[in-house]
């Protein structure tokens, strides 16, 4: 593997065959039936490359489907953090009212 390092013939060689080949499937087959023969390679092999395959199919079903039972909301916490950015609102409103004020008195 170490002949495929950056910089070296070999990795040229290599990927300038890949995008012949990628230009020939182009040509023949169109755009979309090329791309959905890539997705489809891209597929295979990250489940071919995958140590445990049942993990990695239920991980990216997880990020696609959402959880059946919804998460609970402590309450108190929230309306903390509401609390705080309203605060933090007003003291920023008070900050560009005492700007435009003192501009304003300036001139």
């Amino acid at each position: 593997m170490n002949q495929f390092k950056k910089g070296t013939t070999a990795l040229g060689l290599l990927l300038g065959s890949l995008f012949v080949l990628l230009g020939v499937l182009w040509m023949t087959l169109g755009f979309w039936r090329t791309l959905l023969l890539a997705a489809l390679f891209a597929v295979g092999y990250f489940l071919g490359a995958a140590e445990n395959k049942g993990e990695l199919i239920r991980e990216a079903a997880n990020r696609v489907i959402p959880k059946k039972e919804p998460e609970a909301i402590d309450l108190r916490s929230e309306l903390v953090k509401e609390q705080k950015a309203r605060s933090e609102q007003l003291d920023q409103d008070d900050q560009e009212a005492s700007e435009t004020e003192e501009e304003t008195a300036e001139e």
